[in-house]
């Protein structure tokens, strides 16, 4: 965009499809319920509790986000699920273990009335699960228009006005770009040829994007980051956000790494470890799935460290990635962080940081956030990449010839200054000279 565009009101319902009704699904699903009957708190939602500092810090301007941009209010969401087990929202949150059962049965009528719809899924790519609950048909493509005819259905029989889409299912296997995602040509033979380079998530992505529906990838897959989908979203103007929810380790990765190269202080080694026992910790057991995870948890440091402009502090940092599933542990992940840094005249130095938080509740109102903050991009007719919304994201989306930005705060500086223009208000730069002019 390059003007301030007329964003249009969110008039109506909102339709938020997850794909995957597991613990960041449920929870998030709860959570909105909760908040709605003045249960609980929005915390950590940005949409819900941040405010937007406006012109210069002597005016006292700084409102809400959510009175200074027109998003969907939390009593016009609907929620729908796809899911491989038929278990009801409040029965897969019990299974999933993150919410007090207390909390839960205060919700439970409105949980058990969201039932998964059966799902798109193939064992080749997430080898870890297996589920009843799985669409059939002759290939792909097939399999895609399903997935449209049930959006299409879901949309009239809540009477939604808008719909967003919302990836929270498992890692799949790793893949990289191949000639089948090209072109939106060579996408859509591949989907009725049922290419294996063709993955589950990448078949609801297909499916959001040819309705011209907001698409977000919460998991690390190939999903959306292609060619083909770039293209088909330019053409019906969907909004793309992605990829990996940055919650737990590489969220303090992205808080650290910027101050300590800010302080120009070297890094020899990082070593990360992680373990964590829900179905994420299991499905990230199998090592093909944890390549996909270990890539997206890896480049992190790359981007906000910069080896190559910075060689003597960071051209030989020893970077590692670990992640273990233990059971017992649950939804309650454990993640230790040693840092070896060096300082003036090389002398050596050491962080230690052990995070013990819970994966989903870090996790909803990213989730949260995103699906407002698309709808709102969708309203506003921003389609294709919003890198606006990297803030949320371990791995984000970006032009091509483009590095990403992985430092937080940069990151929602460029967030804040999204909604400013969107709204015609002056951007802020921090650079304060007519203070003291």
């Amino acid at each position: 965009m390059k003007n301030p565009q007329k964003i249009a009101e969110p008039t109506g319902k909102l339709g938020i499809l997850l794909v995957g009704l597991g613990a960041v699904s449920t929870t998030t699903i709860a959570g909105v319920i909760a908040i709605r009957r003045g249960l609980a708190k929005p915390i950590g939602s940005l949409t819900q509790m941040g405010t937007i500092r406006l012109g210069k810090r002597t005016e006292g301007r700084s409102p809400l986000i959510r009175d200074f941009v027109p998003l969907a209010g939390l009593k016009d969401i609907v929620f729908g699920a796809w899911d491989i087990f038929e278990d009801t929202a409040y029965d897969a949150a019990k299974t999933a273990g993150v919410l007090d059962k207390d909390l839960l049965d205060q919700i439970r009528p409105e949980m058990e009335a969201i039932k998964p719809m059966s799902a798109v899924f193939d064992r080749r790519y997430v080898k870890r699960l297996d589920g009843p609950n799985v669409k059939k048909g002759t290939n792909k493509k097939e399999l895609a228009e399903q997935l449209i005819e049930d959006m299409r259905r879901f949309k009239k029989e809540n009477n939604c006005d808008r719909l967003v889409m919302i990836w929270c299912g498992s890692t799949e296997v790793y893949l990289t770009e191949s000639a089948a995602h090209a072109s939106i040509g060579n996408l859509e033979k591949a989907l009725e040829a049922s290419d294996d380079n063709v993955p589950s998530s990448m078949i609801y992505a297909y499916a959001a994007i040819k309705e011209g529906i907001p698409y977000a990838n919460a998991a690390p897959n190939l999903s959306a980051d292609i060619p083909a989908l770039l293209e088909l979203a330019d053409d019906t103007g969907s909004p793309l956000a992605g990829k990996d929810l940055k919650t737990g380790q590489t969220w303090m990765k992205t808080v650290v790494a910027p101050g300590i190269k800010a302080r120009l202080l070297g890094v020899h080694g990082w070593y990360s470890t992680n373990i964590l026992g829900n179905r994420d910790g299991e499905v990230l057991d199998d090592p093909e799935s944890f390549k996909t995870k270990e890539e997206s948890k890896k480049s992190v440091l790359d981007y906000i460290l910069q080896p190559k402009l910075y060689p003597d502090l960071y051209g030989k940092l020893d970077h590692v990635v670990r992640i273990n599933y233990y059971p017992p542990r649950g939804d309650n992940k454990e993640g230790w962080d040693n840092i070896d840094i060096f300082g003036w005249l090389g002398y050596p130095m050491q962080l230690k940081i052990n995070f013990l938080c819970r994966d989903s509740i870090l996790a909803a109102p990213i989730v949260l956030d995103t699906a407002l903050f698309l709808d709102l991009a969708r309203r506003a007719n921003m389609s294709g990449i919003q890198e606006w919304l990297s803030f949320y994201y371990k791995s984000p989306m970006h032009a091509k010839g483009l590095y990403p930005e992985h430092d937080l705060f940069i990151q929602l500086m460029k967030l804040k200054n999204t909604l400013r223009f969107m709204r015609g208000e002056e951007l802020i730069t921090h650079l304060g000279l007519e203070y003291y002019d």
